[in-house]
């Protein structure tokens, strides 16, 4: 039985104890590092109505709000048909936790988190707090212990995270008229506690998550955490409230104690400084950073540009600018993780199917120059810059715009647009007679295209690395290898 006292025990038995000092020593798993590509799975209740996006049970009680209109229109009334009566639909019936991970792997990621429990509060996992969970209603079936089971049987890092925190108030416009989310509600019941929605920027907004609720969420994180195991978790944007400070800091101490106990590092990904800096790795949701960071980081981005989960409007990206996101990150020392959306019976859409195996398909040509890459003395060149930040529109490419890693005696040059003349030029690389002047002084050895068998020549000069490779067609972009003495 999950108690505040066993798990203040274990916060506080070290390395780490609940404060930010200790916590700041957190150290990141060295396979985290290494690994630069992941998968997010948003698969939920959400994926059954499969309408607009992962809000729909928000959404669908704001009375001028599409989703209010679509749910009458095709379910009917509120108080006839709410968010809890998809839970009968949600059978999972295509859902193939062993294809699911083959399929992943064969994408070239290295670790996947599965969204255990949405803002929605409907559990992915077999829970003794709540009846509201798959293994008790809809599939019943362990989803989140299966995905588990297949994952490290392909050494698949298995990861988890948590949108419990938004539940405070993510119900709450269902009080605003006759539906069935109604009072009196008590901590066990679906839609508990349904509380007015804040300004989600708001630090100090009421009304204040309560000691009940705040409690609920740290019971509800230490038993995903003991049940599953997760090597990494994730937390979405409202813990940086100020009433989880207390109970955040607990949380962190006891996973990370838990995880000295199971003999391996973990980590908490977290936004908008959440956490202290340093106590866990900084996410930074659909953006990334303009320069390379001293510190490890990752992005989450969707496979589409309007949803996290499936819906029957999904606006896809085109493979090469996922790609484009990849190699902007792993030049600034960050991973991507790259989110796809099941239907609801269990089954990946085709055109997530064809997007995660072109990726796979470019890695395995080009991947020597991603996994257990690190920066160069610089992120890259060109004439497109991006914009630190969250939610950063994509950018157009040319043939000038390059990114760097190096690994053991080989730069790498991601070209993010192939040119079609088949000329590229590395400005970076420049000789100059002025020791003082230029940017690089090595003796370049080899020059190669990965995966590129045509003819090659190069030369390095006053304008930099010359690189001519008459025969080159590709659609992605190139990756040049440019091997030191």
């Amino acid at each position: 039985m999950i108690t505040i006292e066993g798990i203040k025990q274990v916060a506080n038995q070290g390395p780490y104890a609940p404060n930010w000092q200790s916590l700041g020593n957190f150290e990141l798993p060295h396979w985290f590092r290494q690994a630069k590509f992941g998968i997010f799975i948003h698969w939920g209740l959400y994926s059954v109505p499969a309408f607009n996006n992962e809000w729909y049970s928000r959404n669908m009680y704001i009375q001028d709000h599409p989703e209010f209109a679509h749910h009458v229109a095709t379910y009917g009334s509120h108080t006839e048909f709410g968010y809890k009566d998809f839970i009968p639909m949600f059978t999972a019936e295509k859902f193939d936790a062993i294809q699911w991970a083959q399929m992943i792997k064969d994408a070239g990621a290295k670790y996947v988190f599965q969204v255990a429990e949405h803002h929605d509060g409907f559990q992915m996992y077999q829970s003794d707090l709540s009846k509201w969970n798959v293994v008790e209603m809809g599939p019943k079936q362990d989803i989140l212990g299966e995905l588990k089971t297949a994952f490290e049987a392909e050494d698949l890092h298995f990861c988890a995270s948590s949108h419990r925190a938004e539940h405070w108030f993510f119900m709450g416009h269902g009080q605003e008229f006759e539906s069935d989310i109604k009072e009196p509600m008590v901590k066990g019941d679906f839609y508990w506690p349904a509380q007015p929605e804040p300004d989600n920027q708001a630090l100090y907004s009421e009304p204040y998550p309560s000691q009940e609720f705040l409690d609920d969420w740290l019971f509800r994180t230490v038993e995903l955490i003991d049940k599953y195991q997760p090597e990494l978790l994730y937390f979405d944007w409202w813990i940086q409230h100020d009433a989880f400070k207390a109970h955040l800091q607990l949380l962190a101490a006891y996973y990370y104690n838990r995880g000295a106990e199971w003999g391996r590092k973990v980590g908490i990904c977290y936004k908008h400084d959440a956490m202290m800096f340093g106590s866990g790795i900084v996410e930074i949701e659909r953006g990334k950073f303009a320069d390379a960071q001293p510190f490890y980081w990752q992005t989450d981005t969707a496979i589409t540009h309007n949803s996290w989960c499936y819906t029957t409007n999904l606006d896809y990206k085109a493979t090469k600018e996922i790609l484009h996101d990849l190699i902007e990150v792993i030049s600034k020392n960050g991973n991507l993780l790259l989110n796809v959306g099941p239907k609801g019976d269990g089954s990946i859409p085709d055109t997530d199917q064809r997007i995660l195996k072109e990726i796979g398909d470019w890695l395995n040509i080009n991947g020597e120059g991603v996994y257990e890459s690190k920066p160069w003395r610089k992120a890259g060149e060109g004439p497109t810059k991006v914009v630190s930040g969250q939610f950063q529109n994509t950018k157009r490419y040319t043939s000038e715009d390059i990114r760097f890693t190096v690994k053991g005696e080989a730069l790498y040059a991601f070209v993010l647009e192939a040119p079609t003349d088949g000329k590229v030029k590395i400005r970076s690389l420049a000789e100059s007679a002025d020791q003082n002047l230029p940017e690089f002084h090595g003796i370049v050895d080899l020059v190669e295209i990965l995966g590129y068998t045509g003819d090659l020549s190069w030369t390095k000069d006053a304008s930099g690395l010359n690189i001519s490779c008459p025969e080159l067609d590709s659609n992605f972009p190139i990756v040049c290898k440019i091997t030191m003495k």
